[in-house]
């Protein structure tokens, strides 16, 4: 099992980093724009929570079911991302846009709780609760890094408004989808070479 104070930093800076460069950080970056910041990040937060609850108990889940080994799910999950970056490279954005609701609160909530089902960050959370067995830890690391990156993204977008252009970033957060799918997959077939505290 992993060390917890490692296992948390792991998790807040990797699910963090992401979000800062997805997808959902430039959707609420441009509802805040339009809307109540504060109202944008509480309804962002709580679905936050929601989906990271959600990915710990699927990660759990996986992990029972594979009998402890967590192999199979670390490969499965590095192919996961090269999947998902390759889908972020062939499909338009304008193809990957979900519904939206009325007020603030539910837009966001909606909007990311829509966006972050199968998600890089959601992907990476189930990768985690799976790898490091340690779910309070993953789970509290990531729904904090992701309702400070959604603060973060509620603040921004209520002063620069709708001109950040995100098509630029989209291509970094594919190629570091990539190498992280391909370090993960490494994990998977040679953990001996990856540091002790990483379980």
């Amino acid at each position: 099992m992993a060390d917890p104070v490692a296992a948390f930093v792991i998790v807040f800076a990797v699910v963090g980093g992401f979000e800062l460069l997805d997808r959902t950080n430039f959707a609420l970056i441009g509802l805040a724009a339009k809307n109540p910041p504060l109202a944008v990040w509480a309804g962002a937060a709580a679905a936050f929570v929601a989906t990271s609850a959600l990915a710990v108990a699927i990660g759990a889940a996986l992990l029972a079911l594979l009998g402890g080994n967590v192999f199979w799910l670390r490969l499965g999950g590095g192919a996961l991302l090269l999947g998902y970056a390759g889908y972020l490279l062939l499909v338009p954005e304008t193809d990957r846009r979900p519904p939206t609701g009325r007020s603030a609160w539910t837009t966001a909530f909606l909007l990311i709780f829509l966006l972050e089902l199968g998600d890089t960050t959601m992907i990476l959370t189930i990768i985690f609760a799976g790898s490091f067995e340690l779910p309070v830890i993953v789970f509290a690391a990531a729904a904090l890094a992701l309702s400070l990156v959604a603060a973060s993204a509620a603040l921004i977008g209520s002063q620069l408004g709708p001109r950040v252009e995100p098509v630029v970033l989209e291509r970094v957060v594919i190629g570091i989808l990539s190498i992280v799918g391909v370090f993960t997959i490494l994990w998977a077939l040679a953990p001996g070479v990856f540091p002790a505290w990483l379980g």
